[in-house]
C-alpha cells in the first residue's frame, strides 16, 4: 500500500478549516474551545484567546481551584474551565492507532 503524503495533508488540511472556530466532539459541542493555526500554531484555546486548554488543565492538576484560575485570570469564566475539562477526557478517550508506512 502506498501512502500519498500530499493527499493525506490536504484532507488534514480541509479538516481544520473545519475545526478553525468551533470544536464539536461527538454528541457536544464546545464552542468555547477554538483552534485556529494563527493562534499558539494552533493549539486548542479558550475563545480565541491565547490562552490554550492545556494551561487550564495544568492549573486544576497542580490543585488550583476555579475560584483561584477565575481570578488569577479574570478574562475567563466558569464555562470556559467546564468546556477545558471536557475537551481534555474527549482528547484521553480518543483512539490513536500507529500509522505504519
Amino acid at each position: 500500500m502506498v501512502f500519498d503524503m500530499e493527499v493525506e495533508e490536504k484532507s488534514i488540511e480541509r479538516k481544520m478549516e473545519k475545526v478553525q472556530s468551533v470544536i464539536g466532539v461527538g454528541w457536544m459541542k464546545l464552542e468555547r474551545i477554538t483552534t485556529d493555526p494563527e493562534v499558539m500554531r494552533g493549539q486548542p484555546c479558550i475563545r480565541g484567546l491565547r490562552m490554550p486548554v492545556s494551561l487550564i488543565i495544568k492549573l486544576i492538576a497542580a490543585g488550583r481551584t476555579n475560584r483561584e484560575i477565575l481570578d488569577d485570570y479574570p478574562e475567563l469564566e466558569e464555562e470556559d474551565i467546564k468546556q477545558s475539562l471536557e475537551y481534555a477526557a474527549w482528547t484521553v478517550s480518543e483512539k490513536v492507532l500507529p500509522l505504519v508506512v
